[in-house]
This record gives structure tokens, C-alpha cells and sequence, in this order.
């Protein structure tokens, strides 16, 4: 049993003196005033009421214990809904780069995608994205805030391969609805701009198996009337130059209507027009009116509220004096009322009022007992290791931290991976036995936390202080003794005159900025050109 505020507790029984002896002077004053109009009124007078001081005094005890907030027990908390199955698929093939719809035809896409997770809140949504292959990034679920961060991460650069298969996603789509076994409609919203690489027949053909299915197929064209180059740019969002074929000509891509509405038709489906001012707005009208299916959910909840039972003790012995005694009991439950309001704030937890007081050692060992219990684990872990980390504890926050990676909380998860590599950055520092070690642990880990955060700018600053860290690799020799031999070995006197390599030089934010974006640009052209060389041998297959 806790309390959230014990404090009243040794308050209740002052309060229960103090209400009893109030009634106490009440009675006593009572019988005086009576006596004064006769003896006989006064005796009638001291012989009722007589348990009124001691009633009231209990009732405002119980009061006090009641808005001392006692909680003990768990109890199964069971919510239920009408939801709807809905996968979104989305087109990033390179042509979802062209600009012809503002600010491209991908963002809009996912702007849309956004909105109608906000409007769909309760549904169960799922996410496919698709080039030439199709990529289920999300089954099913009621978290629509994991959708969205799956939308926000969307790049051509996730699909191995280029090109829009519109046949195979579909086909993967149905698949993902056709496992939902509950009674409600099923729907698949596809955004694209239709120009496929695969033949009409075979989408048509899987239009057709989604048909029979049941599942209700809705096309949102992305794009505009005319022809559009494709912008390539960098990590800062510079253009660098306009993707191109093989023959160095400049492509043009554009959104193929005539794809779209066959495909629409084919499964008696509507297509919303990429002129549309608000896409999510006709979307969300066209399924509002489709079957829903009653869902449920248990969870239990631990410490539940239990002010009710001695607010309840409380009422039932005014209500039983009331008849009695109207007069003294209605005095009690007035005050009752006035005492028994439910309190809004909770008491902070021993860790948060050790951090506050500036003890962040007594913090740590605080929260860390919190997390033993069981109460809420991952957050519980996360303030521990980040109080250990401001103590200076490297190994204590580093085991804290590693539990409160395995969040899925998506937030708290970037915030334990970003302090983890934070703790093994400084203990590389600290001990030089383990540096190599540590400094890997904390590349690995910066790398995990810029995959949820990619825009974090202290991530990647301490990334790249990560990598200036670590020693450079040795160098390779040839191996057919064409190679360079190696250096005979000076003498002593001459290695001790060498002059030790200078330290590196810390950067500056905008430097390390500049080298990362260099990195991923890097990264980004070996990409494409492992893919042509992947390619070349298909000849003139189309990867945008």
C-alpha cells in the first residue's frame, strides 16, 4: 500500500480531535442553552447526541486519510472500439521525387498519410512502402504514432530495387488485409503516380484476386498533368543534378492516368485525382461510411486508487447518526465535503526528490530500486542512467541505459541510445584498456539513435567525435612480394628525438556537419552505383 501523500496520514487523527472536541463544545453548549429554559428540556437535551463528537471526529479522519490518496492492488482495465482495417502503400520510387506537386510528390504523400492517421485515430492501419519491390514496414496495429514514424523515415533509398511494381504490392497489401479475421471492412489506400513498370494485365489480374476478396481498393494519384524531371539532392537539400539514363539523357517523368483509372475500375474502387485540395479530407469521407468491427483491449493498471473506501466509511456513519441526530450529522457531512476533494497533483518519486536536491548518486540507487519494482521499468531504468551519467557512474549508467533501450517507446528508446553512447564515449576517455571497445559501443549505439532521430544534430555531432576517436587501421601490405618492405627499425636515439604525433583538434558543429553530409553523399553514390552495376545486365531496365 502507498499513499500520495503520507504526510496527512499524521494528520488525520489531529483533524479527528479536532472535529470531535469542536462537536464536543457544540453539545456542551447545546445542553447549557436548554437548561436555561427549563430542567426538563436540559435533561432531554443530555440525553441525545452523545455519540455526535465521536462520530464526527471519526467521519473527519477518515476524511483526511481519504485525500491522503491510498492505493494498493491491480485491477484489468478492458476499453472497447469499432476499428477498421487500413494499409497504407506508398509509392518511393525516384519519380515520387519530381516536384511537380509542392514540395514532392512522395512529401505529399506522406503529408496526406499523416492526416489520415490523425483522423483515423482508433483504426487499425498498417504500413507497405514500394518501388520494385514491396516492403510491409508495419502490420496492423492501433499505434499510429509507430506509423508515423515509419512514414517520416520513407527515402527511395530503403527499396533495393528501382522501379514501381504495382502487381506486387497489391498483392502483398491483400495479404496483410486478408490475415485481419474480424468482420470489419478492409481497405487499401495505394499512393502513387501510376507509372509502373510492369504490364497492365498482371496488375489488373491482382486487382482482381483483391476484388474478390473484399477488400475495398481506393487510388490517390500523386503528381502533375505534365512531364517532370527528377531532382537529385544532397543531405542539406541542395540540387546537385537531374537523374538521368544511361545515355546521359535527362528523364521525364510523369503521372500515368490512364494506369490509375484502369486499376480503380478493375476493382470497383475510386480514384481521388492528384488536382484534389484535400486527398486525406475524400479518403476519410469514403471510409467513414464503411463496416467497423467492436475491438477490445485489457491492461492492467497496478496501485489503483482506493479513496473511495474510507470517504465511503465516512458517509455511511453521517448517514447513520442523520437519522439520530439530524443536526450534528449534517454539520459532518458539510465539512466532509469540503475535506474529501480527490488530489490532483502525485507525490515525486524518492529518485526525482533526491535529483532535485542536487544528490544525483542517491538519485540513481532511487530509481534504480523503482525499476526493481516493476514500476514503469523502461523509465524507471532511464533516469537512473542518466542520473549515473551526471554522477559520473559510467558503469552503472551504461547497465541502466541497456535496459531502457529495450523501450518501445520510440521517444524514450532515442533518448536511452543517445545517453548510451554518451556513457561509453566518456568511459573510452576514461579507461584507455577498453577505448577501442567503448568507442565502438558508442559509434553503434549513435548510429541506432540517429536511425529514430536522423535529424538530431547532437547525435551526429557526437558521432563524428566518435569516429575522429577511434585509431586509424593499419596499413595493408601487398601480398605477392611486389609490396613495399617495411622500414628497418631506428635507432634509439633517433625514435626518442621523433616528435610525437600531435592531438587531434576538436571540431567545430559546422565542420563535423559538413563531413557527415559529405559521408552520407558518399554513402549515397556507392548506393547507385552498386545498383547499375546490379542492373547492367538487364539492359535499359528503368529504375525511377
Amino acid at each position: 500500500m502507498t499513499f500520495d501523500a503520507p504526510l496527512l496520514l499524521f494528520l488525520a487523527p489531529v483533524v479527528g480531535l479536532a472535529l470531535g472536541f469542536a462537536a464536543w463544545l457544540a453539545r456542551r453548549r447545546r445542553i447549557r442553552l436548554a437548561r436555561r429554559w427549563s430542567p426538563a428540556l436540559g435533561r432531554l437535551a443530555r440525553s441525545r447526541g452523545a455519540w455526535a463528537p465521536a462520530v464526527v471526529g471519526i467521519a473527519g479522519s477518515c476524511a483526511v486519510v481519504a485525500l491522503a490518496g491510498p492505493r494498493w492492488g491491480r485491477t484489468e482495465i478492458r476499453t472497447e472500439s469499432r476499428a477498421l482495417s487500413l494499409v497504407f502503400a506508398v509509392d518511393i520510387s525516384r519519380s515520387m521525387l519530381a516536384e511537380d506537386v509542392p514540395p514532392s510528390r512522395l512529401q505529399r504523400a506522406v503529408r496526406e498519410s499523416r492526416r489520415l492517421i490523425q483522423d483515423l485515430e482508433g483504426d487499425r492501419l498498417g504500413l507497405i512502402a514500394f518501388a520494385g519491390r514491396s516492403y510491409i514496414l508495419s502490420p496492423l496495429t492501433v499505434d499510429g504514432g509507430a506509423i508515423r514514424m515509419y512514414l517520416d523515415a520513407l527515402d527511395p533509398d530503403l527499396a533495393s530495387e528501382g522501379g514501381t511494381a504495382l502487381s506486387s504490392v497489391i498483392a502483398q497489401g491483400g495479404q496483410l488485409l486478408g490475415a485481419a479475421s474480424d468482420a470489419a471492412d478492409r481497405v487499401l489506400v495505394l499512393f502513387t503516380d501510376g507509372e509502373a513498370h510492369d504490364t497492365l494485365p498482371d496488375i489488373v489480374r491482382q486487382v482482381g484476386v483483391l476484388k474478390e476478396a473484399g477488400i475495398h481498393l481506393i487510388v490517390v494519384a500523386e503528381g502533375g498533368a505534365g512531364p517532370s524531371r527528377i531532382p537529385i539532392r544532397d543531405s542539406t537539400g541542395a540540387l546537385v543534378e537531374y537523374k538521368r539514363d544511361e545515355d546521359g539523357t535527362v528523364i521525364q517523368t510523369e503521372r500515368r492516368d490512364d494506369i490509375l483509372r484502369a486499376v480503380a475500375d478493375a476493382a470497383d474502387g475510386t480514384l481521388i485525382p492528384s488536382e484534389a485540395h484535400d486527398q486525406a479530407g475524400a479518403v476519410r469521407s469514403l471510409v467513414a461510411a464503411l463496416k467497423r468491427s467492436p475491438t477490445s483491449a485489457t491492461r492492467t493498471a497496478d496501485l489503483v486508487p482506493r479513496a473511495w473506501i474510507p470517504c465511503l466509511v465516512a458517509v455511511l456513519l453521517l448517514l447513520g447518526y442523520t437519522i439520530a441526530r439530524p443536526g450534528p450529522a449534517l454539520v459532518g457531512i458539510a465539512g466532509l465535503l469540503l475535506l474529501s476533494r480527490p488530489a490532483e497533483a502525485q507525490r515525486p518519486t524518492a529518485g526525482a526528490r533526491a535529483l532535485a536536491a542536487g544528490d544525483p548518486t542517491r538519485a540513481a540507487s532511487e530509481f534504480l530500486t523503482e525499476a526493481r519494482a516493476g514500476h514503469a521499468k523502461d523509465t524507471a531504468f532511464y533516469n537512473a542512467g542518466t542520473a549515473a551519467l551526471e554522477a559520473g557512474r559510467l558503469d552503472v549508467a551504461r547497465g541502466a541505459l541497456a535496459e531502457a533501450t529495450k523501450s518501445l517507446d520510440p521517444g524514450l528508446r532515442y533518448r536511452a541510445l543517445y545517453n548510451l553512447g554518451l556513457a561509453s564515449l566518456l568511459a573510452a576517455g576514461a579507461d584507455t584498456s577498453r577505448r577501442d571497445e567503448m568507442l565502438d559501443d558508442a559509434t553503434e549505439r549513435l548510429r541506432q539513435a540517429l536511425l529514430l532521430q536522423p535529424s538530431s544534430a547532437r547525435a551526429k555531432w557526437n558521432l563524428e567525435l566518435a569516429e575522429r576517436r577511434r585509431p586509424p587501421p593499419p596499413p595493408q601490405g601487398g601480398g605477392g612480394g611486389g609490396g613495399t618492405p617495411p622500414p628497418t627499425a631506428a635507432p634509439p636515439a633517433a625514435q626518442q628525438r621523433q616528435p610525437s604525433p600531435p592531438e587531434p583538434k576538436s571540431l567545430t558543429q559546422g565542420q563535423a556537419e559538413q563531413i557527415l553530409n559529405s559521408m552520407e553523399r558518399r554513402e549515397r553514390e556507392t548506393r547507385e552505383e552498386q545498383q547499375r552495376r546490379m542492373q547492367g545486365d538487364e539492359g535499359g531496365v528503368k529504375d525511377w
